[in-house]
């Protein structure tokens, strides 16, 4: 089952002209500069702005086209917004069910798994003035979950928090992802959430879609412009093969390669997101015979570009063939050149640092940068 949307519109000297299929299932990220119209299309699609040349559904659920628009208080969404906006003159518990359908439906969250996912057992009767600021977002966040919606838009709710409280609310964010199955449209400018959070991204500019797609896709496509940005970087999603509690090392697979990484524990089968830098990425022809580098991964080079300040930025193949998954590396000029570098070369990537986020409850960032053999390959 897809989402689809489709909007052209003139909003007074601003033109949206975007379209859009993403899976509706999971967090699918809306991306781009400021004023890109991200949040013109989530306003859309919410109904808020009527358009007249307009389509969106959720599989075959319309709720706009050339022949109907669903209003928006008829349109099953959950909205969350920069400022949580909670009535002052109700508690915790009060704001959370206000809003929430009379009729019982037997499928729909309880309130009490809600109150358990957020972490607010002990703030139910609080009064939202003696809330931080990462507390009244997640009750915000509570409160449309209970309105039973089948899609959540969330637009930048962590925007106007300080970076320790948007450390505090993130992992909230990765356990409802991993517990509920409801889809997820959220707009941000943080690229870093992004990769923590996103399955999918829809990449915009200038009220247009570049590309829409599997995060770790458009962020190593080399016709897009993530892959020239400062801190470039590629999310991986891996799988746990095994853990050794004598070092602490975490074995995780992802196509082509394997990666280990320090960790406080982790159970076979068990899914982790893997964040690269293409800055923490290095190259060698040739193995290097007794490295610090913990990673050391085959590698085929797919493509290249210069991006800058004397510098190149290649998009790797994992695996003999190339075939496995997406790295960003970027070496000086002198570097790609003296060893003679180029598109269909095969290469050892030393992945200098990994940061490895946990999917499933708190997440954890660790570097893995640690004295070991390279990993091998057949």
């Amino acid at each position: 089952m897809n989402l689809h949307a489709r909007f052209c519109a003139h909003l007074g000297d601003f033109a949206l002209e975007v379209e859009f299929q993403v899976p509706a299932r999971g967090v699918t990220a809306l991306f781009g500069p400021s004023g890109c119209g991200k949040t013109s299309l989530l306003r859309a699609i919410a109904g808020l702005n009527r358009v007249a040349d307009g389509y969106f559904a959720i599989g075959g659920d319309v709720w706009q086209d050339a022949a109907r628009f669903r209003p928006v208080h008829q349109r099953p969404i959950g909205y969350v917004f920069q400022e949580a906006s909670l009535f002052p003159h109700l508690n915790v518990s009060g704001n959370l069910v206000y809003g929430a359908p009379k009729r019982f439906d037997p499928n729909a969250i309880r309130f009490n798994e809600v109150v358990d996912l957020l972490g607010l057992g002990k703030l139910l009767d609080r009064s939202p003035r003696h809330l931080s600021g990462g507390e009244r977002q997640r009750v915000a966040i509570g409160r449309a979950l209970l309105s039973q919606p089948k899609l959540l838009l969330m637009d930048e709710p962590l925007s106007g928090l300080d970076k320790l409280t948007k450390d505090e609310i993130l992992p909230f964010l990765e356990r409802l992802h991993e517990t509920l199955s409801l889809p997820v449209l959220y707009v941000s400018h943080d690229m870093s959430e992004i990769e923590r959070l996103a399955d999918q991204l829809v990449l915009m500019q200038s009220g247009r879609v570049l590309a829409a797609g599997p995060i770790s896709q458009l962020q190593s496509d080399p016709e897009l412009p993530l892959v020239s940005s400062p801190d470039a970087a590629v999310s991986l999603d891996a799988t746990v093969d095994a853990h050794d509690p004598s070092d602490g090392m975490t074995s995780l697979v992802v196509p082509g390669g394997r990666f280990l990484v320090p960790s406080a524990g982790a159970l076979a089968g068990e899914r982790r997101r893997l964040r690269i830098l293409a800055g923490d990425v290095s190259l060698a022809r040739e193995p290097p015979n007794r490295s610090t580098i913990l990673n050391i991964l085959r590698a085929r080079i797919i493509s290249a570009q210069e991006t800058g300040d004397h510098q190149m930025t290649a998009v790797l193949g994992l695996g003999d063939d190339g075939l496995g998954a997406r790295l960003l590396t970027r070496v000086t000029r002198r570097s790609w050149n003296n060893l003679g570098l180029a598109p269909g070369v095969t290469v050892y990537a030393q992945v200098k640092s990994v940061a490895l986020v946990r999917r499933r409850g708190a997440a954890i960032s660790e570097r893995a940068n640690v004295p070991a053999l390279a990993t091998r390959h057949a």
